[in-house]
């Protein structure tokens, strides 16, 4: 079976080996967020229903799962909002009960949790990553570009509504933007709502990939360690490097599972070579034949040379 809505599985800073299912079409989303790794919003909505068939998700899953492979969560991340979709409840659902052995994390930008809807679908998830990036409205409009009637406030109350009613692990991530939610006013706000949530762990992220404002650049480790101490024990700064697990390209076609690894998120050519387990000389052949044919790019970041999509 040919997989559209499954992709990987994939090494991941957070999750370790991790199956991905995208749940909307390319950068539909509720914010449009400055660092975003995939791109413009295209399609800056907060309307929830059903992106994609609820029933192939379903089929592909079954499929990939009857295998059997060794997964350390199944996770609803891609591009855009996973909780937009209507049927992501019945697709967790679905996992976990007919395959309970394997783990579903679900990263979301906390947008949609004022819903109880949408709080009840993710009641069966093993593990939330939602994000709180700024609680004072205007970080939050500069950061997060939200649709239209979406305020930080709203953000913050359904975050605390959902962490009083669900049972699982719950990782809050937030993402540091130099010059507009580090100041000193601004981490003593998060450090209050990093109280009231009481998350289990606090996850500090920063630029990696080319972001979509260009002018967005990275905190440095230093400054992320200073944030830590501040938020307190629970508090963990994320690398920059992938793990160094490889799998396997899913695809025969290695130029097709480089491009389709790229649409998903920006890449060196040392990440390609570890996410799929192919030589560095070979990763840098397709590179090369996908860039004269016009469907790459390079940029040039910190951490080396990143391809993105044209």
């Amino acid at each position: 079976m040919a997989y559209r809505y499954l992709f990987g599985p994939v090494p991941s800073r957070r999750l370790g080996i991790s199956l991905g299912i995208d749940l909307v079409p390319h950068k539909t989303c509720t914010f449009d967020c400055v660092y975003c790794e995939c791109g413009r919003t295209t399609d800056l909505t907060r309307e929830r229903r059903e992106y994609v068939p609820t029933d192939r998700v379903i089929a592909e899953l079954d499929d990939f799962l009857a295998k059997g492979p060794e997964l350390d969560y199944i996770t609803f991340a891609g591009s855009g909002e996973p909780t937009l979709h209507s049927g992501i409840g019945e697709i967790i659902s679905f996992i976990k009960d007919r395959y309970p052995r394997y783990r579903v994390a679900v990263l979301t930008n906390s947008a949609l949790l004022t819903d109880p809807a949408v709080r009840a679908a993710l009641m069966p998830a093993d593990l939330v990553v939602p994000s709180l990036d700024a609680v004072s409205e205007e970080a939050f409009v500069r950061i997060n570009r939200p649709y239209s009637g979406i305020t930080a406030e709203q953000v913050l109350a359904g975050l605390l509504d959902f962490v009083s009613e669900y049972p699982g692990e719950v990782r809050l991530e937030i993402f540091i933007v130099p010059g507009i939610n580090d100041t000193e006013e601004e981490i003593r706000l998060l450090k209050d709502a990093v109280a009231a949530v009481n998350p289990d762990c606090v996850q500090l992220n920063t630029l990696d990939r080319p972001g979509t404002d260009i002018r967005v650049r990275p905190a440095s480790i230093g400054a992320l360690e200073r944030i830590a101490v501040v938020f307190g024990g629970k508090t963990e700064v994320i690398g920059a490097a992938c793990t160094d697990r490889t799998l396997p390209p899913e695809s025969e076609d290695v130029a097709e599972t480089i491009l389709a690894t790229i649409r998903r998120r920006p890449c060196t050519p040392a990440d390609l070579a570890t996410l799929l387990g192919i030589r560095p000389a070979e990763v840098a052949k397709h590179l090369r034949v996908l860039e004269s044919g016009g469907q790459i790019e390079p940029v040039q970041e910190e951490r080396g040379v990143f391809y993105r999509p044209v």
